[in-house]
C-alpha cells in the first residue's frame, strides 16, 4: 500500500465495521440544525433569533459528539473544525 493510500485508510476507515466512512445519515443534533436552518429562512422577529439560537446550539452539540466519538480521524477533525468555527463566530459577535 501506498503512502497516500495508508493515509487515506488510517483518516477515513471506520474502526468498528471496517468500512470506509465520510458522510452518515445524520444524527438527531444535525438533524434539530437542519430544520433550524430551513425555518429560519420563514421565520421573522423573535422566532427568527430563537431558531438561529437553537440552530447554534445544535450544530455546538454534534461537533462536540463528533470530536468525541467520530467513527474515524476524519470525523473526529471535522467535529473540531465546527467547534473551533462556532467559538470564533462567537467570540467575534457573530
Amino acid at each position: 500500500m501506498t503512502r497516500v493510500g495508508a493515509l487515506v485508510d488510517w483518516m477515513f476507515r471506520d474502526r468498528t465495521t471496517g468500512r470506509i466512512v465520510i458522510a452518515q445519515v445524520p444524527n438527531i443534533a444535525l438533524l434539530a440544525w437542519l430544520v433550524a436552518c430551513v425555518l429560519t429562512v420563514v421565520a421573522t422577529g423573535t422566532v427568527h433569533t430563537l431558531l438561529g439560537y437553537a440552530g447554534t446550539v445544535a450544530l455546538v452539540v454534534w461537533a462536540g459528539d463528533e470530536l468525541a466519538r467520530g467513527v474515524n480521524p476524519f470525523r473526529r477533525l471535522l467535529g473540531a473544525a465546527v467547534l473551533a468555527w462556532e467559538v470564533f463566530s462567537l467570540l467575534r459577535g457573530g
